[in-house]
């Protein structure tokens, strides 16, 4: 199993306020070069839920739909083994540069997809100086939490942050 590295840059402005962190994209996601790439993965359904727009279906549409929201997106891992797109997989993880992406954007909260986002974030970010939150996973693994109790769960905190 080689390393990879994490290939693609974080989404953000300088008028962002919120960041969510995942851990490492998925094989789907790498082939697409994009955040949440596997179809399965609920995130822009719940994101579009949320913010009652569509669900956005292009690379332009999903950056688009986070920059409106003030939303960075980015994740918890630069580098790291994984097999296929198991987070229980990761080994080797390398955290990327979260304090010289704050250092662009006033962000005011974290917020984790998911408990080994927590688990990477808490290792190495857990001194920095803004309020988080856990949220459930999006992966189209987290099977106990269907799209009714993410949309909720996520519209709650994503509701947390200042327009």
């Amino acid at each position: 199993m080689s390393i990879l590295d994490h290939p693609f840059e974080p989404v953000w402005d300088a008028d962002c306020r919120l960041l969510i962190l995942g851990t490492f994209p998925s094989v789907k996601s790498r082939e697409n070069a994009f955040y949440y790439g596997h179809p399965q993965n609920r995130f822009w359904r719940v994101l579009g839920a949320v913010y009652d727009e569509p669900v956005p279906q292009t690379v332009g549409e999903k950056r688009a739909l986070l920059l409106r929201h003030h939303i960075a997106l980015w994740d918890v891992i630069a580098r790291c083994e994984i097999t296929g797109s198991a987070d229980s997989s990761i080994r080797q993880a390398a955290p990327n540069d979260l304090p010289g992406l704050m250092a662009n954007c006033p962000i005011q909260r974290i917020l984790l997809n998911g408990k080994t986002a927590e688990k990477i974030y808490l290792k190495y970010w857990k001194s920095l100086d803004v309020p988080w939150a856990v949220l459930p996973s999006t992966s189209p693994a987290n099977a106990a939490w269907n799209m009714e109790r993410l949309i909720a769960a996520w519209s709650t905190e994503l509701g947390k942050i200042e327009a």
